[in-house]
């Protein structure tokens, strides 16, 4: 069951992102709200009709390897799809005009992923890695590059790939052991093995773009020696099309809890010599290249447990308003489970937490925006902090949330949500990945802690925090929890940031609540801002967004006391543990 969400990203992305505010102020030049709405409206047809008929399908059909040619086939209907995709122009949307983009802000960009990742989410990550891709070949790559790969790229001709993990380095990328051996021609020759490679291999395009981290023959130890090369899958001629076949391979398909329909697959480059690649950026500063993808698919991620979280809402909510369960005392037909209380605040805490993570994700896209296309550069550097810092909790706080209400979903369909043909339980099985790839929940909460809220000595924390109270003060005493919990956050940033500085272990022990503090409150300022903009503007929903901040208020925001608390003293009790402690009796 999926009906696409249209107005409640339109209201996002103008109550809470001030799209709409900022296209009226010639930020975005000649965009308009009608335009948005149209693209919305759109996306929200092809998800409705094209994509999400194939999330079924995909779940149980997966994807195959044939062990002889090495070729990976999606599932029936899946290469139908992304032609379609395609043609219709989606994958050119955020991408640059000067490569055939269309060029709109990612906070528009962000809505129609987000449209795709709820109709389906094996299906969403691969079109969103391609777009990353693009923004590092852009941001880094040479004219030439450029010029032979975007096009295509930017058309969705060829997809993009990130080329990081290898069997014996993890997240620890300074165990990368893949090299590439300079040629005479100003090309390398790559060898090695990565794994996790999500559409690494597929039959959806004539050519894979893979962005891959190596070492050069005289590299240091360590991520200062690692650096970025372009590999194809098939080298292009001169005018951009593909030739031979190059020397890398799918060599095997991991089969995964969830998202089986996107094929993840243990890559080998150079078992004949070395697999022809280009460098991308500068010598040893591959990971600083590959950090602009990696953002890109963090926000992207936190929105894809967003997705989920929407696409199991609207699946429970459905269920509970058709399913009857238990019976009023004197009546004899049974009652709608929606009807029971307990069933209504599992259906209200999954639409209070999707529409919190929601903000945060379009909070965070609006300053990339404006951290390219503000008018000054001191407003574009403080925007760019300002996404540095939201990022992390982006991509936390919203896939926490989207494993906690597809589990939510799952419960409110009973013994029918452990049956796998009502499809609650492949929303929690896809959502699970969504904590771990592209950098774990608890590498965010670190990153939040140790880089982020120091930014320019902790004065991007604070415009954020002045910022929030502006607006629940603008609200008035319905925001009073928020309030208090906007004052709790700046009382465990100043506690966890004298930590930092004394190299004090308790920081790190403190960062996963202190993130879950951090999103429960921005999250909290995203429904605030919400209801203040819906009552401004006397709109329909000014009560309904009203009342889902005073639920928020109530059943959520309480929470940042205790959380407070295990900051405080909890992280004590970790610092604490020993590995005698931990030993099975």
């Amino acid at each position: 069951m999926f009906s696409p969400h249209t107005s409640t990203l339109n209201d996002t992305l103008n109550d809470v992102a001030g799209l709409s505010s900022l296209m009226s102020s010639g930020v975005f030049g000649e965009l308009s709200d009608d335009v948005v709405a149209a693209v919305l409206e759109e996306a929200g047809k092809f998800a409705a009709n094209v994509v999400a008929p194939l999330n079924r399908d995909g779940d149980q059909h997966g994807c195959t390897l044939d062990a002889d040619s090495n070729a990976v086939t999606t599932a029936p209907g899946w290469q139908d799809a992304y032609k379609q995709w395609c043609e219709a122009g989606w994958a050119s949307l955020p991408c640059d005009e000067d490569h055939g983009g269309q060029g709109l802000p990612i906070m528009v960009s962000l809505a129609v992923q987000e449209l795709w990742n709820t109709a389906s989410n094996a299906y969403g990550i691969g079109t969103l890695l391609t777009q990353g891709a693009v923004e590092t070949i852009e941001a880094h790559g040479s004219e030439q590059l450029k010029q032979q790969f975007l096009p295509k790229m930017v058309a969705g001709d060829w997809t993009g790939t990130m080329n990081l993990t290898e069997p014996q380095a993890g997240s620890d990328l300074s165990g990368v052991r893949s090299q590439a051996k300079p040629l005479d021609d100003g090309s390398y020759a790559v060898t090695g093995t990565k794994i996790y490679i999500t559409y690494g291999e597929h039959d959806l395009t004539e050519n894979i773009v893979h962005l891959v981290l190596a070492r050069l023959p005289d590299a240091p130890e360590g991520t200062r020696g690692i650096s970025m090369f372009l590999v194809p899958k098939f080298l292009p001629d001169e005018q951009g099309n593909p030739t031979r076949r190059n020397d890398v391979k799918c060599i095997g398909l991991e089969h995964k809890l969830g998202i089986h329909a996107s094929p993840t697959c243990t890559m080998r480059f150079g078992d004949d010599g070395g697999a022809i690649g280009w460098l991308v950026g500068e010598q040893g500063r591959g990971l600083n290249c590959m950090f602009t993808m990696m953002n890109n698919a963090r926000l992207h991620v936190g929105m894809q447990g967003v997705a989920i979280a929407e696409r199991a809402y609207q699946q429970a909510l459905a269920y509970a308003r058709e399913r009857r369960q238990g019976r009023r005392k004197g009546e004899a037909e049974p009652m709608l489970i929606i009807e029971h209380p307990d069933v209504r605040r599992m259906l209200m805490d999954m639409k209070a937490k999707t529409q919190a993570a929601r903000s945060i994700c379009y909070l965070t896209a609006r300053a990339i925006d404006l951290s390219r296309a503000a008018a000054s550069e001191q407003e574009r550097a403080d925007n760019a902090d300002l996404a540095a810092l939201l990022t992390p909790v982006a991509k936390a706080f919203s896939t926490d949330i989207g494993v906690e209400v597809a589990s939510d979903g799952v419960q409110v369909h009973g013994g029918m949500g452990y049956i796998e043909e009502t499809g609650a339980a492949q929303h929690l099985r896809d959502a699970r990945i969504t904590p771990i790839y592209e950098g774990t929940n608890g590498i965010q909460a670190l990153d939040l802690v140790t880089r982020k809220v120091a930014l320019r000595g902790g004065d991007t924390l604070a415009k954020l925090i002045a910022e929030m109270r502006e607006t629940a003060a603008s609200v008035g005493a319905e925001a009073d929890e928020l309030s208090q919990a906007i004052s709790t956050l700046e009382s465990v940033s100043e506690r966890v940031g004298g930590w930092l500085a004394d190299n004090d272990e308790r920081a790190l022990a403190a960062a996963t609540p202190y993130l879950r503090l951090f999103g429960l409150t921005v999250g909290g300022f995203g429904l605030a801002k919400s209801a203040l903009a819906a009552r401004g503007r006397n709109a329909p929903q000014a009560d309904a967004s009203a009342r889902l901040l005073a639920y928020y208020s109530a059943m959520h925001l309480p929470q940042v006391k205790g959380l407070a608390e295990m900051v405080r003293g909890g992280s004590q009790a970790i610092t604490d543990v020993t590995e005698e402690l931990l030993a099975v009796r």
